[in-house]
């Protein structure tokens, strides 16, 4: 951690740098991978799982029986709390429908827009120390609530060739039955090409580490879409000297275990304040599970000192946090000058990890500056926009011969044609 006391604007730029782990080209690995994948098929991700994951794998779908046993697996109060997670995102999300409305833009020309699910989404869902089966009901509820036709889900198997209950039961719960025990690069090959068993998707979606960044963003170049840019996962709080530094700490760290490369920053008009989290981090930090992962990614942790909290939103709009949390007296005052921020938590006791498992709101969020211009997964993604229009014959009576004009002008004289002869029919055969 370190503090700084009012940076100048100069230094911004380097306050708002992301911390970067060292990593490899990956190029090179991932074009052999998709290429060994799009020739052998399920063949190549036997092998690849063998040879990255060092499982031996003997079947690479989840049956459905085994996909409804897992229940049997699951503790009581895990089942309750997932249930009123899924009730809590598919109320957030089904409002997100918006209902066709005809626009008559001029007399006789009428244009709207439909909603088209996307047909076949893929979700990813890493294994690594913790199985994130939260990812799943924010990535698969949004996808059954626009109608997706088909729904693959890949995840990496365990060291005994399994992948976790919980990833099962809470697939098995939205409706998921096309689950698959493969990770890393060769997953995001196989849904980009499809595979004997793995059908090909037209959208990817979900986190990962570098390799799997890396393969979303070369599936980009066979015509398979992707949520969004992914980078590591990141907090900014404000907090006046009001802020109560024991829940600000127990936030900072719940940002910092996400991974190494994790960043958490507090913006303060306290200086008392940043001095008392700074402790309550030292405390906190003893009785957590993952000390290693926080003593690392803690060393990206910045305390700022800002004289007024304005000082400290324009901060906050240039860094363009993932996570952006409000611990202040009157936050509604400052909403309004937020511009730049992924999902935002306001007041003492609406803590990051509310929005990560049970609020509604989707946990999938633009990281890295992103979010200066995409939007955090919702029902829009998992949706194409189409527009209609129709034109009566007043209509093109109406806005023809202004058509005409402009495709003159363009000297696109087969565009002004197409309206030219419409317009001399309707003329001759429409009773004036």
């Amino acid at each position: 951690m370190k503090t700084y006391k009012n940076p100048d604007k100069t230094s911004w730029d380097l306050l708002c740098k992301r911390p970067q782990l060292k990593s490899d080209d990956l190029t090179q690995l991932v074009q052999t991978v998709f290429t060994q994948v799009k020739k052998e098929g399920d063949k190549a991700l036997i092998r690849f799982t063998e040879q990255f994951d060092r499982v031996k794998l003997t079947a690479l779908k989840v049956t459905e029986d085994d996909l409804n046993s897992s229940v049997a697996f699951i503790p009581d109060n895990l089942k309750d709390a997932i249930l009123t997670a899924k009730t809590n995102i598919e109320k957030f999300h089904k409002n997100q429908w918006q209902a066709t409305e005809i626009i008559e833009t001029s007399i006789g020309v009428k244009c709207w827009r439909e909603n088209r699910a996307i047909e076949k989404v893929g979700i990813y869902i890493p294994g690594g120390s913790a199985p994130l089966f939260s990812t799943i009901l924010m990535l698969g509820i949004p996808a059954k609530i626009a109608g997706c036709e088909e729904i693959v889900l890949c995840t990496p198997p365990n060291a005994s060739g399994d992948i976790d209950p919980v990833i099962k039961y809470v697939a098995h719960l939205i409706g998921i039955t096309q689950v698959f025990k493969v990770g890393g690069i060769q997953a995001i090959a196989a849904m980009t090409f499809g595979t004997e068993l793995i059908p090909k998707v037209d959208k990817i979606f979900g986190p990962g580490n570098q390799y799997v960044t890396a393969a979303k963003q070369f599936a980009l170049q066979y015509g398979v879409a992707i949520d969004l840019p992914a980078g590591p996962s990141e907090v900014l709080i404000i907090a006046d000297q009001n802020a109560n530094p024991v829940f600000v700490a127990a936030d900072l760290l719940a940002q910092a275990e996400h991974g190494a490369d994790s960043q958490s920053i507090l913006l303060s008009n306290s200086l008392t304040l940043l001095e008392q989290v700074e402790e309550e981090i030292k405390k906190q930090i003893v009785s957590l599970s993952r000390k290693d992962i926080l003593s690392k990614s803690l060393q990206n942790c910045r305390l700022i000192y800002f004289e007024s909290l304005s000082t400290g939103f324009e901060f906050s709009n240039s860094y363009a946090p993932e996570h952006l949390i409000l611990s202040i007296e009157n936050f509604e005052k400052y909403l309004s000058i937020i511009t730049n921020t992924g999902s935002v938590f306001l007041g003492a006791y609406t803590p990051e990890s509310a929005g990560d498992y049970l609020s509604g709101t989707n946990h999938t969020l633009p990281t890295n500056g992103y979010a200066r211009n995409y939007s955090g997964v919702s029902l829009d993604s998992f949706v194409k926009k189409i527009t209609f229009q129709n034109i009566s014959k007043e209509g093109l009576m109406n806005i023809g011969n202004k058509i005409e004009i402009m495709a003159a002008t363009e000297q696109l004289t087969a565009h002004q044609m197409s309206v030219t002869y419409r317009l001399n029919y309707l003329k001759k055969n429409v009773n004036p």
